[in-house]
């Protein structure tokens, strides 16, 4: 385990990487320090597996990772203690906590039946339109449409329609959360849910494991409210997500990687 008695679970788009860029050059100090004293960095995400993937070679990251807002937590096939039930698939061990796409793009279509052309599924989108959206590469776009656990969508509704849609949603047995760029669809999973589970698991060996969090949108919100060290990162212009406030929360002294890095910087030079 680490130098510190600690884990950090992290977003992202817009908390990691720059939310136009997708450079995590500004964080490199302190995922350098973070590395050197061997501090578990599990990355927890709305984006698939395969993104995921693409983004843990970039960082050089061998940890437990979230994928999809919390619909699966992927391990290694060399990690041994799994009290949960899991899978094996692909090279992991992988506890399923999220609804099954099939069954989501089911319940999607009664929402196009609902809402129109007001509301366009990442599933109805092809690669070009993704890539204009999000300014992914083509690569990083058809690893977005690989979807296992949540369909990510836009909405063009005022504040009305969109209360709305949410209680469509909710008639439907789902849930919905908003991320940097997308509505979610996704059933009973969040990453606060996965946090949990994961912490519980490295509790087992390490009773006094402190957990770190950051995060910069709602859909951040559950696994902020899971982590004793919630840190919140700003948005571009300066701005904190709305219907974010909890007694601990920290703030992060600027916008994604700037703000990550410096709000690591000082929980690291405290807690080794």
């Amino acid at each position: 385990m680490s130098k510190a008695n600690l884990i950090i679970f992290t977003d992202l788009d817009g908390t990691l990487l720059d939310h136009n860029t997708y450079s995590f050059d500004a964080a490199r100090e302190a995922m350098d320090r973070v590395k050197e004293a061997c501090i578990p960095l599990i990355l927890c995400s709305s984006k698939t597996r395969a993104e995921i993937e693409i983004w843990r070679e970039k960082l050089n990251n061998n940890d437990p990772f979230i994928s999809e807002n919390g619909g699966a937590i992927f391990f290694t096939e060399t990690l041994n203690s799994i009290s949960e039930k899991y899978i094996e698939r692909k090279g992991y061990r992988i506890i399923e906590l999220g609804t099954p796409y099939s069954e989501l793009i089911a319940q999607f279509k009664t929402l196009k039946n609902r809402f129109g052309n007001r509301i366009r599924g990442l599933s109805e989108m092809d690669l070009d339109e993704v890539m204009y959206l999000t300014g992914l590469s083509k690569e990083e776009a058809a690893a977005a449409k690989e979807r296992e656990y949540t369909e990510p969508f836009v909405f063009d509704g005022d504040e009305n329609e969109e209360i709305e849609l949410e209680k469509n949603i909710r008639n439907l047995n789902l849930n919905l959360t908003k991320g940097g760029r997308f509505f979610h669809l996704l059933g009973d999973n969040d990453k606060g849910k996965a946090v949990n589970v994961i912490t519980e698991m490295y509790k087992e060996t390490h009773p006094e494991l402190k957990t770190v969090a950051l995060g910069d949108s709602f859909n951040d919100l559950p696994m902020l409210q899971a982590a004793d060290m919630p840190i919140l990162v700003q948005k571009p212009g300066g701005l904190y997500g709305r219907q974010i406030d909890l007694p601990n929360l920290s703030r992060a002294p600027g916008a994604g990687p700037i703000g990550w890095n410096k709000a690591l910087l000082m929980i690291l030079s405290d807690e080794i």
